[in-house]
């Protein structure tokens, strides 16, 4: 009977576990370009959010106050005015983005 563990196998098994390590380990993640397709339904979902936070905003405040939908339509106005300045800072980035991509290439 041994005392304690073979070093030799100890010391391949450990080879064997740095090299399972190092392939395992995924490289740098490079940076994707967003396509067209992407950005639109990027756009289309943070105008439809920025309605629906309006109306479901409105629609509360309506109900709490009992109240005739003024602040339905108020607040709708407002949730379009949001998801519009969501989009349009949207479309920066993505135009920055690709004047970079542009300019680097």
């Amino acid at each position: 009977m041994s005392d304690g563990p073979d070093g030799e196998r100890l010391k391949a098994l450990e080879v064997k576990l740095k090299a399972a390590n190092k392939a395992a380990t995924p490289g740098t993640a490079e940076e994707h370009h967003i396509s067209g397709a992407q950005a639109g339904w990027r756009m289309v979902t943070e105008l439809v959010v920025g309605l629906l936070m309006g109306f479901g905003v409105g629609y509360g405040m309506d109900h709490v106050f009992g109240t005739i939908p003024i602040f339905l339509i108020i607040m709708t106005m407002l949730g379009f005015a949001a998801g519009v300045r969501a989009m349009m800072r949207s479309a920066e980035e993505i135009a920055a983005k690709s004047a970079a991509e542009a300019a680097k290439d």
